[in-house]
């Protein structure tokens, strides 16, 4: 009897347990989708790249260009976190209501450098004695307690000399060579949201104007890229004139690029121990990951007390493994940079790929302190690493001790680009919107050459490019380098002009006494401002070919000018403004913002948003 019963009840219970899996199948778990804005709580900015997960599920977005998200979620509500660094992370309990709007607040303790001590052994896993001495020329590592006290305001600028105006009839060349980079954009951001102004030579207005896109059009021929030019009022001198110089380096995609060779040389001493260096330095690096092909290969290489090698050359498929090897690095012991390049240039060579793009990826604070540190030392090392073939990155990481004069130098006799990460969404442009760009040269050593016709032009000077400044003479040697353009980049340069018959109060010469410099008479009859000349090479050859471009006087009215000319006059006379340059008389931030908003365009990553809100912000701070 009892059997029975037993046996009536579990039949019950497999009918119970049928039907609650029909009743799922044919109901599914019901979802309704989430949007909202994502803003910065002390200026009301966009945040763009903010992480939006459900929690405790595998559900997740992150915020676009203008702060806007959409999520899924379960119709029986549930949390919502919010994450972003260098913010307060904010969980939001699931209401009623389909609309979710945050302010973040910026997390200042935890963007402070803070006092910590790492035992250095085991603290990177995969690295033991052996690892770190099997390379010749690395020394072993520091096996004892290493403490590490961040000394504040230590960051290291090159300064900078404001180009001024030349008499275009005693000198009529203007030689440089271009710049792609834009660490200085995001460095001076990082000031400015931070409440500071920054350092006058933190700011490099090349590199300010540079930092944004710009639609020019493809090229056509067989150049790698197209020149444009527009001339009009120079909007903070009614008197001057502003020339606008433009290269568009051919876009490839991403599956016609050659295959890739990097190695990723990670700082993972005990001054990257810190949220927005280490931590942030490894989620920029997943990005990176997640666009690397089959083809393509990857090694990492850590330096901290003395060099090792973490992850042997591995496919770009097998992400798992390149991810893993990532999560594992923490921060201990002191700064052997020299050992740490040394070693990443030896793996670059062993798995160098003929036809492809051989590359190391430096990442760190820029604060090398044991070692081969100097300059001059480092800059014979990669110059001649690039003379073979291998390329060098660098990634700016941090604030206090960040050392940006010498990761600027180090970038540039690398023939790479040098760009400075304060936030993940930065870490987006740079490593997956700019993937091409970033790591693919399709031309090197790019110089510019400008003649001016001294009958229509007075003086000249050109804005920023200070420390990209050529002799006359290195136009034509193909022996001389200079910088490289990427897939898919943009390079704007500015010169501002006063023209002939005009007098300035910022340009007066005396006459020669003992000779004359004569105009032609040709000059005189045209209608020619100057003569811009390109000199580049392709990216596996050694002799420069030559483009020569034409510009003349449309006098064009500043607001009948392209977005593209506004904005970069927006932006140059932003840079002016933060150096406080003589040239910019009486502009103002406010009149700067009116230039910017009616030269936005689409802005479809809402960078150019951020630059005027950023620019408001400065404003606001100036009146108080």
């Amino acid at each position: 009897m009892v059997n029975q019963i037993f046996k009536r009840m579990k039949k019950a219970a497999y009918v119970m347990m049928l039907l609650v899996i029909l009743s799922t199948a044919f109901h599914p778990v019901q979802e309704r989708t989430i949007t909202g804005k994502i803003t910065n709580a002390s200026d009301g900015s966009a945040l763009p790249g903010v992480s939006v997960h459900v929690k405790g599920t595998l559900t997740k977005t992150t915020s676009d260009g203008a702060g806007e998200y959409r999520i899924k979620v379960p119709a029986s509500g549930g949390m919502l976190v919010f994450s972003f660094v260098g913010f307060v992370s904010q969980e939001f309990r699931i209401g009623v209501n389909d609309r979710i709007d945050i302010r973040m607040v910026e997390d200042f303790q935890n963007l402070d450098e803070v006092a910590v001590t790492q035992h250095l052994e085991g603290k990177v896993p995969g690295v033991d004695r052996r690892d770190w001495s099997r390379r010749k020329g690395v020394g072993a590592p520091v096996h004892h307690e290493q403490e590490y006290r961040q000394p504040w305001n230590t960051e290291e600028y090159d300064g900078i000399s404001e180009n001024i105006f030349h008499a275009a009839l005693r000198n009529p060349l203007s030689t440089f060579s271009i710049d792609v980079d834009a660490a200085s954009y995001s460095n001076v951001r990082r000031f400015i949201q931070n409440g500071q102004h920054p350092p006058k030579d933190a700011v490099r207005i090349e590199e300010l104007v540079n930092y944004f896109d710009y639609d020019y059009e493809q090229p056509t021929d067989e150049h790698p890229f197209r020149i444009v030019t527009e001339v009009s009022t120079a909007p903070w001198n009614q008197n001057h004139k502003l020339v606008h110089i433009g290269l568009q380096g051919r876009e490839i995609a991403t599956g016609d690029l050659p295959p890739s060779n990097l190695v990723f040389l990670i700082d993972v001493s005990g001054s990257m121990n810190a949220p927005n260096k280490l931590p942030l330095l490894k989620s920029s690096f997943k990005l990176l990951v997640d666009q690397l092909r089959e083809e393509d290969r990857v090694a990492i290489v850590v330096y901290a007390g003395a060099a090792g090698v973490v992850l042997d050359a591995t496919a770009g498929s097998d992400k798992r493994t390149i991810l893993h090897a990532l999560d594992n690095l923490e921060a201990g012991g002191s700064t052997a940079g020299g050992a740490g390049i040394r070693l990443a240039y030896d793996i670059a060579r062993e798995n160098f790929r003929t036809g492809g793009n051989n590359r190391v990826i430096l990442a760190t604070d820029g604060d090398f302190n044991i070692g081969e540190s100097s300059n001059a030392a480092m800059e014979r090392l990669i110059g001649s690493k690039r003379e073979e073939g291998v390329f060098l990155t660098v990634l700016g990481f941090g604030m206090g001790n960040y050392k940006d004069s010498k990761m600027e130098t180090l970038a540039d006799k690398g023939n790479g680009n040098y760009a400075y990460i304060d936030n993940l969404t930065e870490a987006r442009k740079v490593l997956v919107s700019e993937f091409g760009g970033t790591l693919f040269a399709i031309a090197k050593d790019v110089k510019l050459q400008v003649e001016f016709n001294p009958a229509k032009v007075k003086a000249y000077r050109l804005i920023g490019y200070e420390n990209r400044m050529l002799k006359d003479e290195d136009f034509n040697n193909d022996r001389k380098d200079a910088g490289d353009l990427g897939s898919g980049h943009t390079v704007t340069a500015l010169y501002e002009i006063i023209p002939a018959g005009v007098d300035s109060e910022f340009f007066t010469a005396d006459e020669l006494k003992y000779q004359k410099n004569v105009i032609d008479p040709a000059a005189s009859v045209s209608k020619e401002l100057m003569t811009i000349k390109f000199r580049y090479k392709k990216p596996d050859q050694d002799v420069s070919k030559l483009m020569v471009h034409t510009l003349a006087d449309s006098h064009t009215p500043l607001r009948a000018t392209s977005d593209n000319f506004r904005w970069s006059a927006a932006v140059a006379s932003f840079g002016m403004l933060l150096r406080e340059s003589e040239y910019a008389g009486d502009f103002t931030y406010d009149r700067t913002i009116v230039l910017a908003e009616g030269a936005r365009g689409g802005d479809p990553d809402g960078y150019r948003t951020e630059f005027i809100n950023m620019v408001k912000s400065l404003s606001l701070l100036a009146r108080k």
